[in-house]
């Protein structure tokens, strides 16, 4: 299903820069080349720590800019749904996989997807806050058990998406997988099918999963779509800001969402998507370099300012 029209323009680098570093709690690439780097790792709940103080005098590594592309018009945006659960259980057919088609068709054009739009290109072209939203795709064959590479999604890409997959897409894989013992929730990165470019994202099954849960008591979503929309909202910001990996990230390697990574606004925020759908998602924040200089942020559920980090709804 087809929710709206638009083209993608980036900016084309000379060649890949697996910029980020490996050393970074939020990035990694196996030192292998070419297997695609994960960039923006969204880390479980107490393993994020915020960057050490600068040099300058900062009190928090501002993010700056590598040179590389960032999402300057309206991308394709495809879920895909692996895993037998996906085509067996109802509270995956008729409870995620609805939810989350319902997540990235009002998403667009949303205060949330514009809390991106403050970083720019080489050109000054600034990110884009609207996507192009298509109905999910299913395949339920078994999906990996536990950490798959990267490669292994990107395939899973290619496989499913096959001969229209698009330079302007971004195909963010669900497993019905759970985390296990793996340190993050959620992931994006970018590679090729082919001779064409694609970004994509990867997401385990967080039912039941404290480290990755937002603990949601006001939207009405089950807690399993509650902790993928949190983490789908995260990765696509990042895929907006860096799709990558040399784009917007800080000193330590951390991208825009990561800096606020667990931290929230308000108990839910509205997305008014420009088909005038509207639905309620708790969903974290967005690093703004603008508000930090500004003294500027939200006031999160415990009553503290978080200086830099906004969500489109809340000062």
């Amino acid at each position: 299903m087809k929710l709206a029209i638009s083209l993608l323009a980036c900016v084309v680098v000379a060649s890949p820069a697996w910029a980020q570093s490996d050393k970074s709690a939020n990035t990694e690439t196996r030192d292998t080349r070419p297997e695609p780097p994960m960039l923006g790792k969204h880390l479980a709940k107490g393993l994020y720590k915020p960057a050490p103080p600068t040099s300058v005098g900062k009190k928090v590594q501002l993010l700056t800019y590598h040179g590389g592309p960032v999402v300057v018009a309206s991308p394709e945006i495809r879920p895909i749904f692996w895993g037998v659960k996906w085509t067996t259980d109802s509270a995956f057919v008729g409870d995620k996989i609805t939810g989350l088609n319902q997540f990235y068709a009002d998403v667009t054009g949303s205060a949330y997807l514009t809390s991106n739009t403050e970083y720019t290109d080489g050109s000054a072209a600034p990110v884009i806050g609207t996507v192009t939203a298509f109905a999910g795709v299913t395949d339920g064959s078994k999906a990996p058990s536990g950490a798959p590479a990267t490669s292994a999604i990107l395939a899973e890409v290619c496989k499913v998406i096959g001969t229209n997959v698009k330079t302007n897409g971004y195909y963010p894989v669900y497993v019905d997988t759970p985390r296990g013992n793996a340190g993050y929730c959620a992931w994006h990165s970018w590679g090729s099918c082919g001779s064409t470019n694609v970004q994509f994202g990867f997401f385990f099954n967080l039912d039941g999963d404290p480290g990755c849960d937002p603990q949601d008591g006001q939207t009405g979503h089950s807690q399993g779509l509650a902790a993928l929309a949190n983490v789908s909202g995260h990765e696509l910001s990042e895929f907006l800001t860096d799709p990558r990996g040399n784009a917007w990230f800080d000193r330590s390697g951390a991208e825009n969402s990561d800096k606020c990574a667990w931290t929230f606004g308000a108990p839910f925020l509205t997305f008014l998507s420009a088909s005038h759908n509207s639905s309620v998602w708790k969903i974290q924040g967005n690093w703004s370099n603008a508000a930090y200089n500004a003294n500027q942020g939200y006031i999160d559920i415990g009553s503290s300012k978080v200086r830099g980090c906004i969500d489109g709804e809340n000062p």
